[in-house]
């Protein structure tokens, strides 16, 4: 599975509450007309992310198949009916830029509001890298799209162990 990973923040003098019903009205119109192979969509608000320029931020995480279904959702998030509700979006926002991450290790759990973001250091092997790793859903990034960490895993704030990044999450709008 892929995750389509997508940072954004709204534009100067965008209320918070405006822009957030603004993202969860697309989320919801993609849901009700999903294109093939997606499997699922996931908005975070975040705040303080290093690789951001916007102290409060969205994250949105459209989950795939495959490369195939990230072109459809390409296509599919700017048109019919899902066309109104993404351009009414888009017009309030200040930026962005986002990543393709590929799951390693599936969810174990709840859904988790904490999202640790990372590195590997350099010099060491993937395979001990990831075997320093603790439980958790595990994606590792497949194209660099914007500045960010080559890792993150859900549902446990693991910052402490990796000298990541423990980013707080809230989870405002999630479908299957």
């Amino acid at each position: 599975m892929l995750a389509y990973v997508f940072w954004h923040w709204p534009a100067p003098g965008v209320e918070l509450a405006r822009y957030t019903e603004a993202l969860v009205d697309f989320h919801r119109a993609l849901a009700s007309a999903p294109p093939p192979g997606l499997r699922g969509s996931r908005v975070f608000e975040v705040e303080l992310a290093p690789w951001l320029p916007a102290a409060h931020a969205w994250e949105d995480w459209y989950l795939l198949d495959d490369f195939t279904a990230l072109g459809a959702l390409n296509d599919a998030a700017v048109a019919g009916a899902r066309r109104g509700p993404h351009d009414a979006a888009a017009r309030l926002a200040g930026g962005g830029h986002g990543g393709v991450y590929r799951l390693l290790v599936p969810s174990r759990g709840p859904a988790s509001d904490w999202t640790t973001w990372c590195s590997k250091p350099p010099g060491v092997p993937y395979p001990a890298f990831l075997a320093t790793l603790p439980p958790a859903e595990t994606w590792q990034r497949q194209l660099v799209l914007g500045p960010a960490p080559e890792f993150c895993l859900i549902g446990t704030d693991a910052a402490a162990v990796l000298g990541g990044r423990a980013v707080p999450a809230r989870r405002i709008h999630a479908s299957p």
